[in-house]
């Protein structure tokens, strides 16, 4: 009699004791009949209670209630606010395809939730619920916030604790401090705004994936971030303040993202995955204007970043893990944001750890973002690195003369060297040739011997200086002379070689 009059008058129906322990749902305490109610009595009220007192809006506001047998409201359509607090339901709750205003169920124990094509026109709240065998959500319609703060949900039989594929929201997904124990699923979901995982603690070890959410679609941004904690614990949808003590957002087991569009970013801030060797971190073919990659490196497992397409690619160093744990085939971003320290040196690992065999791909591609950002020296560096790489792959005798082009003049990417090694020749063989017999060709036709333009001469291909032609040299010098036009022809290609590359390039 009393849940009727409170609900004619939309007041809250509230039967706990008073005694924290006594009233925690999760707890152990039994609740005796004094303080349940049957799911029918509750379905009955939803589905067709009785009107409003005069001047007042009825409502079901229930707390510390115990909700014995099934709740089944399948297919039903409920119109009056819906509130239950700090309550525990006896078995499952049946919701699929049922439609509500506005369903809040905060800090309640459920067995298991089922509310496949759940629609609901405002939101649905599960803040600080424990749902012991999983939640379906599939193809439902929250027409503004979805809330799972704080929430803990346990797998069901097939190991999935939170299944939602083609779940939409209009609004933002809210699931900060979420515990999930298996596997959550977000399978072409479509996020109005933001959907925010900040402080979570995702784990899966019956299966590969703690996090299976390809063709998801956020309209602003998906954060894996720190929350921060209060005394309570509490959430508030923002990046905790400086000083601020915070949970990091964990995952034991694999991500998937493949496919994914998100409007603004992709925040993986201090984030860290716990993985196996056969596990990943997926983001295949995601397109975003940012990726933070700011998360830990993991020590197992793989990142792949295959086919993704960034505008601003924000990470550090320490983020990303060795060679054979990255993956960036078609990987393309535009500009890189660095943060603290990271030298090229360390950028090159990170081409390197991509590449187990050797691709230009990535190479090509950190040179452009360098030489459009003005880095045209690191750039010349990284195509540089591409050559040597290269080089490992060819057969000896196209390798020796890598070898040589390298030592040389770097393969023309740093053709002031070829200029060094053209004056050294030219003095060295000018000194040299100054002592060697040279008798002339024609007698009485020849200009005045001079061994600086001899050298020159013979050193500058295809240019004829009109010197060499007149002399005739004889033994070790014919040999000598020889040497100095293959070392010509050799500077000159690689310069030559160089230069193409420039004229290319820009």
């Amino acid at each position: 009699m009393g849940m009727w009059q409170a609900f004619r008058n939309g007041s809250m129906y509230d039967l706990r004791s008073g005694d924290t322990a006594m009233d925690d749902p999760h707890g152990g305490h039994p609740w005796g009949p004094e303080r349940s109610v049957r799911a029918r009595i509750v379905c009955w009220l939803l589905l067709g209670g009785p009107p409003a007192l005069a001047g007042r809006v009825s409502a079901l506001k229930l707390t510390g209630v115990q909700i014995t047998d099934v709740l089944d409201l399948a297919g039903g359509t409920v119109v009056p606010y819906t509130e239950l607090k700090g309550c525990r339901f006896e078995k499952e709750v049946l919701l699929p395809e049922a439609r509500f205003t506005t369903l809040r169920m905060v800090d309640c124990s459920i067995p298991r939730l089922e509310a496949a094509r759940l629609h609901t026109e405002g939101d649905l709240h599960l803040p600080r619920c424990r749902v012991h065998n999983g939640m379906r959500l599939t193809d439902a319609h929250i027409g503004t916030d979805l809330l799972l703060n704080q929430a803990v949900v346990y797998r069901d039989r097939r190991a999935r604790s939170v299944m939602a594929d083609g779940l939409t929201v209009g609004q933002d997904l809210q699931a900060e401090m979420l515990e999930s124990h298996g596997e959550l699923s977000l399978r072409g979901a479509k996020i109005g705004v933001s959907l925010s995982l900040r402080g979570s603690r995702l784990s899966n070890p019956y299966g590969r994936r703690a996090l299976n959410a390809p063709q998801l679609t956020v309209e602003r941004t998906l954060y894996l971030t720190p929350a921060g904690i209060g005394n309570p614990p509490h959430t508030s949808g923002t990046t905790p303040a400086r000083g601020t003590r915070v949970q990091r957002f964990e995952c034991e087991g694999g991500v998937r993202l493949d496919d994914g569009r998100f409007g603004d970013a992709v925040d993986f801030g201090q984030a860290r995955f716990i993985l196996q060797s056969d596990q990943e971190v997926s983001l295949r073919r995601v397109q975003t204007p940012e990726l933070r990659f700011l998360s830990e490196a993991p020590r197992r497992g793989k990142i792949v970043l295959s086919g993704a397409r960034v505008v601003n690619l924000m990470d550090r160093a320490s983020s990303w893990p060795g060679p054979g744990q990255l993956q960036m085939g078609g990987f393309t971003y535009e500009n890189l944001i660095p943060q603290g320290s990271f030298p090229l040196s360390r950028r090159l690992q990170w081409v390197t750890a991509a590449t187990a065999e050797y691709n230009p791909e990535p190479y090509e591609k950190l040179a452009t973002v360098l030489r459009n950002g003005g880095e045209d020296a690191d750039a010349r560096e990284v195509l540089l690195a591409k050559q040597r790489r290269r080089r490992e792959t060819l057969p000896p005798a196209a390798k020796l003369w890598g070898y040589a082009q390298d030592w040389t003049v770097a393969y023309g990417y740093r053709p002031g060297r070829a200029a060094l090694w053209m004056a050294v020749l030219w003095a060295a063989s000018a000194v040299a040739f100054s002592r060697a017999d040279h008798p002339p060709l024609k007698p009485g036709e020849h200009p005045d011997w001079n061994p600086s333009l001899f050298a020159l001469d013979l050193l500058l291909p295809v240019i004829d200086l009109g010197h060499d032609a007149y002399w005739q040299l004889r033994g070790g010098w014919q040999w000598l002379a020889t040497a100095l036009i293959l070392s010509g022809w050799v500077l000159a290609t690689t310069v030559a070689a160089g230069a193409t590359r420039l004229l290319r390039r820009s």
